[in-house]
């Protein structure tokens, strides 16, 4: 069986298509530290946009991660936003489009720069309280953002370059946990499978997206390692990167890709949860859930969002309090669960 766009979302996947396809030039952007899913969706439309005959940079909030770069066609396309060309670009573009993010705080200082543009949101997170307006192509059903994106050039009939390909398939490994999480649907592996006949070298991709990270980050590692705790009885681990630790080493969040695993994997575990001082002395927390728990849920009770089974959120610090207040919380969210599981049982 073929993969075919889902009936629901095809009103949707022809309006994106039809106001990208007209724009002269896009701005496209992503969330705050973009991760595979981000960053290979911009990847692939910028490709095959420019394959189309639009000019389009792509302007994040945060740095492109270095470990993506090799999925971007031409490295001239990144801008960093606060240059002053990002403000000529922004100024002169006729459309923005916001990929795998739908909230105006992901954006960070990118809001500001594309306010006054027509915009597009494609995403597969759950609309939040401070959603961006605009054509939207939203499905929280979608694996990855990546698989919209494959919507798109499919209702566009391509052109299937190598780097929309590309892109395509690390948005969805990179978000599917290479196949392993239950948002791996049949439908996204068919879209993978797809991809692979296209040209992309799935060893290749797997190499550079998971086998090649710098020393750095397993010696901020083998630190937090040193800071795992957990509550036994209500399943919860958590971890904490040592901020001085982080600043020696002269780490990017980048170096954190796959920490929270660690707790997450911990027998017993039902949520792991990471713990990091942001450089605005916030603390970055990180959920992951491994059992009925929606931590998209937990986040959103400190401002943030995400998944049912990986979220985020920002929290003031000073970090212990953090660690204190986020661990309440999230026991609260284990026992509300229970009783709920076992109130459906009698």
């Amino acid at each position: 069986m073929s993969y075919r766009t889902p009936p629901a979302r095809k009103p949707m996947v022809r309006e994106v298509r039809d106001a990208l396809l007209a724009a002269r030039r896009v701005i496209l952007t992503t969330h705050l530290n973009a991760d595979g899913d981000g960053a290979g969706s911009e990847a692939a439309v910028a490709s095959w946009l420019r394959a189309n005959g639009t000019e389009v940079f792509i302007i994040n909030p945060t740095p492109f991660p270095n470990s993506f770069r090799f999925l971007i066609e031409n490295q001239d396309w990144i801008v960093p936003a606060g240059s002053s060309r990002a403000r000529d670009l922004c100024r002169s573009a006729d459309l923005a489009a916001v990929l795998d993010t739908g909230e105006v705080p992901r954006i960070g200082r990118v809001r500001d720069l594309i306010r006054d543009l027509p915009t597009v949101v494609i995403d597969h997170h759950p609309v939040g309280e401070k959603s961006i307006g605009g054509i939207s192509l939203r499905d929280p059903d979608a694996s990855a953002t990546g698989e919209l994106i494959y919507d798109l050039v499919l209702a566009a009939n391509g052109p299937w370059t190598d780097h929309v390909a590309l892109g395509i398939y690390v948005a969805i490994l990179t978000d599917t946990g290479s196949f392993r999480f239950t948002n791996a649907t049949p439908d996204c592996h068919r879209i993978a499978a797809e991809m692979i006949a296209r040209g992309v070298n799935q060893e290749d991709t797997y190499t550079r997206v998971y086998g090649a990270a710098p020393l750095r980050k397993y010696k901020l590692l083998r630190h937090a390692l040193e800071t795992l705790d957990s509550d036994e009885e209500a399943g919860i681990t958590w971890m904490t990167v040592p901020t001085e630790v982080y600043e020696e080493l002269d780490a990017t969040p980048e170096d954190l890709e796959g920490m929270v695993d660690i707790p997450r994997s911990v027998d017993g575990t039902q949520i792991g949860v990471l713990f990091r001082k942001a450089s605005t002395g916030d603390i970055k927390i990180s959920f992951r859930s491994n059992g009925p728990v929606d931590v998209n849920v937990l986040a959103r009770r400190f401002g943030g969002g995400g998944h049912v089974k990986a979220s985020g959120a920002m929290v003031a610090g000073p970090l212990d309090r953090a660690i204190e207040e986020v661990l309440a919380a999230t026991r609260k969210a284990v026992r509300r669960q229970a009783n709920t599981s076992e109130a459906g049982t009698e």
